[in-house]
């Protein structure tokens, strides 16, 4: 079935809307409050969130400047999320949920209309319109977990979760390159029951290898926002088992992850 860019940014536009209603609420204080992310707040997040949103419209409307601005990036030392979000910590929160709606509103009208198969510069290897739509995804519902465990709310799982699962199955090579060592080929099954209901599956069926659980916390164990022992899921074998302790389905530097039983 091929991809619809419209049901990607109608996906988007959704989890949007999610993370919004838990930032309108809040005052100027709360905008300050440490998150679980180490030295990040809550405007920490929405920052990163619509610096990057803004970044990747000019990778799919100007990608010869977008890859300008790289060379001189990777020329400076490379991309330090820490270092973003200081640059936008003198905004208040309120100037900051106005260009998150901004620039939220601008990647999705412009990454709409794309053929999803165009290919768009990135950090690193480029990616697909799609891919790169659906990356925002999987981004906004980590970010917003972090704020949702900030003010001490939980959001209601949709299928939406596909993509940030799909993101994390993918990047397991990923996992293993960004963590310094050499990427187990070994297959792994991944068995995940949705919200809806339904099962999603990704790896061969008799692999010994094995995930299975809610989709879920496979997607906060995969996004670090869990450690994998606060999580219901059942893993087997000690390839699954080892992934499970690098996995990481965003981009960057190894993420340090949450300790085990720190929601607990």
């Amino acid at each position: 079935m091929p991809v619809s860019m419209d049901a990607l940014a109608d996906d988007l536009a959704a989890e949007t809307a999610v993370l919004r209603e838990l930032l309108a609420p809040l005052d100027e204080r709360d905008w300050r409050r440490a998150t679980p992310a180490a030295g990040w707040s809550i405007g920490d997040q929405v920052a990163h969130l619509a610096h990057f949103d803004d970044v990747a419209v000019q990778s799919a409307v100007e990608p010869d400047a977008f890859r300008v601005e790289l060379e001189q990036i990777v020329a400076a030392g490379g991309v330090s999320p820490d270092t973003i979000a200081e640059l936008y910590r003198g905004r208040s929160g309120a100037e900051l949920l106005a260009w998150f709606d901004d620039a939220r509103g601008r990647l999705i009208s412009a990454f709409r209309p794309l053929d999803p198969s165009l290919r768009v510069p990135w950090f690193g290897p480029s990616m697909s319109a799609a891919s790169s739509l659906t990356a925002r995804i999987m981004e906004t519902w980590a970010h917003g977990q972090d704020v949702a465990d900030t003010v001490g709310t939980q959001r209601e799982p949709t299928d939406r979760l596909r993509h940030v699962a799909h993101i994390g199955v993918g990047a397991r090579g990923y996992s293993y390159v960004v963590n310094g060592r050499e990427v187990d080929a070994t297959p792994v099954r991944v068995e995940l029951d949705a919200p809806s209901g339904a099962r999603w599956s990704w790896g061969p069926e008799d692999a010994p290898d094995r995930i299975s659980g809610p989709a879920l916390d496979f997607c906060l164990a995969v996004t670090q926002r869990r450690h994998r022992d606060d999580t219901a899921l059942v893993i087997t074998g000690p390839v699954a088992t080892d992934w499970m302790s690098i996995a990481q389905a965003f981009a960057g530097d190894a993420g340090t992850g949450r300790k085990a039983g720190e929601f607990a």
